[in-house]
C-alpha cells in the first residue's frame, strides 16, 4: 500500500464513507474504514467484506487493518481508525490490541458498539453523527435485514449490545 498525506479528518473520514459506498455497491454491508497514522499517512482502507467473501470477520476496520499489512507496534501509536459504524465488540478489541489512540465514527444510532470499552482503555472516541452514514446504514438494513443480524451475531434487531 502506498502511502498518502491526509490532511485533516474530514478527509480520512471522507475515504471511510467512500469504502462504505463500494461496499454497499457491491451488495455487502455498507460500513467503511480508514486508518491514519499519526502524521496524517493513510496506513489502510478498507470495507465490509463479509459478503462478498463469505467471511465471519471482513468487517470494515478489520479490513482496513488488514489492508495496512504487517506494521511495527509503533506505526499504530497516534493513529485514527475512521469508521461509519460505532464499532462492533471484534472490532472495538482489534483497535485495543494495537493501541490505536483515536476512533472516529459516522454514527451510532443505527447500532451502538464498543465505545464505552473504548474510551474506558484510554482511547479518544469521536462521533459526528454523519447522516450519511446514517441513511446508508438504515436503508441496508430495512433492505437486507437478514444480513444485517447475522454480521452483528444475532437473530433479531437490535441497536446495541451494551447492557
Amino acid at each position: 500500500l502506498i502511502t498518502t498525506s491526509i490532511m485533516n479528518d474530514q478527509e480520512g473520514f471522507a475515504i471511510a464513507v467512500e469504502e462504505a459506498k463500494i461496499s454497499y455497491n457491491e451488495g455487502g454491508v455498507p460500513i467503511g474504514a480508514a486508518l491514519i497514522s499519526r502524521d496524517g499517512k493513510l496506513l489502510g482502507r478498507g470495507h465490509n467484506m463479509r459478503v462478498q467473501k463469505g467471511s465471519a470477520i471482513h468487517h470494515g476496520e478489520t479490513s482496513a487493518l488488514e489492508n495496512s499489512g504487517r506494521l511495527p507496534a509503533s506505526a499504530y501509536r497516534g493513529a485514527t481508525m475512521f469508521t461509519t459504524l460505532s464499532p462492533c465488540d471484534m472490532c472495538t478489541g482489534a483497535c485495543i490490541l494495537y493501541g490505536i489512540s483515536r476512533v472516529v465514527i459516522g454514527e451510532n444510532k443505527t447500532f451502538l458498539g464498543g465505545e464505552a470499552y473504548l474510551k474506558q482503555r484510554g482511547i479518544e472516541v469521536v462521533v459526528m453523527e454523519n447522516a450519511e452514514c446514517r441513511e446508508l446504514m438504515e436503508k441496508f438494513i430495512k433492505e437486507k435485514p437478514e444480513v444485517w443480524n447475522e454480521d452483528i451475531g444475532e437473530e433479531k434487531r437490535v441497536y446495541s449490545k451494551e447492557s
